[in-house]
């Protein structure tokens, strides 16, 4: 017996695999754009990579982290590496989650006598 899968289940495995992306990477919608903060505090912990750069911040004793841009924007805008490496000081401006967890989507930062435009 032969069993033949025709364009309907090509269709469902394609619409499976783009929601999955799509849920695997959050939304700005749940950033709350009308509440900016700015932090300045040390980095305690730092990633450069896809799908974009993060690093963790303390605020008031608290971890936070932050959802920088992607790795080739930031370069292209002047942001290296080591400008965000732990130990670091930067200023971060952006928006908190709508939901209450302690993450911020920046959308420049300050890191020595750089200001990094990241949307």
């Amino acid at each position: 017996m032969t069993l033949r899968f025709g364009p309907a289940a090509f269709a469902f495995g394609a619409v499976a695999v783009v929601a999955t992306a799509a849920a695997a990477h959050h939304g700005w919608s749940s950033y709350d754009a009308e509440r900016t903060m700015r932090p300045t505090a040390q980095v305690i912990e730092s990633s450069w990579g896809s799908p974009h750069g993060a690093i963790v911040i303390a605020i008031d004793g608290q971890r936070w982290d932050v959802v920088l841009a992607p790795v080739t924007r930031m370069q292209t805008r002047g942001l290296a590496q080591a400008d965000i490496a732990v130990g670091r000081t930067v200023t971060v401006e952006g928006y908190p989650r709508r939901d209450g967890t302690r993450e911020i989507r920046a959308e420049r930062i300050i890191a020595g006598d750089k200001t990094v435009e990241l949307r």
